[in-house]
């Protein structure tokens, strides 16, 4: 048994003119090319191994024709100051230290007052080892002097002298006197409770 065919459906379409006499517009064809797909382009020319001289020599002629990138050259302040500003920031650092802790670089940075000439600091310390030790924090105490002073063109200079000696008070009035110099308050103890020097 067959099964019946389906006769296909056909629709008409009726043109419909907007006014009299005028032809219904037409859709014009559109011809889209599909975008060419480049190849790529094979080189001749063989590869060149990373280690090798041939490497070596393309990358140095590369960086010969690349410009080198120059930086902003940037105007560090030079303020101009004098000795005693100096000598302040200079025994602030050394009692910045003597809190944390490190009492032997308090005492080196105190054992003399540094000389200043121009920019130039000058200190003189009493033997080698000292001057090793003086070394290991001379950047700390460069960069809190640059900053404090507002001058970069700062330079420390340690000099050894073994003649060098600090002053020593022998007397009970040598002492009394270094005492003084450290704390003037001392004069008030003494007074208040009757304390002699001479004994």
């Amino acid at each position: 048994m067959e099964l019946p065919v389906e006769a296909p459906e056909i629709i008409e379409v009726v043109a419909v003119p907007t006014q009299e006499n005028q032809p219904v517009p037409v859709a014009e064809k559109v011809n889209i090319t599909a975008p060419e797909i480049s190849k790529p382009t094979i080189s001749n020319e063989p590869k060149i191994s990373a280690l090798s001289l041939s490497s070596i020599r393309a990358k140095r002629e590369l960086e010969q024709t690349v410009k080198p990138i120059s930086k902003e050259q940037v105007q560090l302040p030079t303020e101009p100051f004098n000795e005693t500003d100096m000598l302040l920031y200079w025994n602030k650092y050394a009692q910045k230290l003597g809190d944390k802790g490190q009492k032997i670089m308090e005492s080196l940075l105190l054992i003399n007052d540094p000389v200043l000439n121009g920019t130039a600091i000058t200190l003189e310390l009493p033997n080698e080892g000292s001057k090793i030790d003086f070394e290991t924090e001379k950047n700390g105490l460069l960069g809190y002097l640059k900053g404090h002073l507002h001058n970069h063109d700062i330079t420390i200079e340690v000099i050894v002298n073994e003649a060098v000696q600090t002053k020593k008070t022998y007397s009970n009035q040598d002492r009394y006197n270094r005492l003084h110099e450290i704390n003037p308050a001392i004069e008030v103890l003494r007074s208040t409770f009757g304390l002699d020097i001479n004994n």
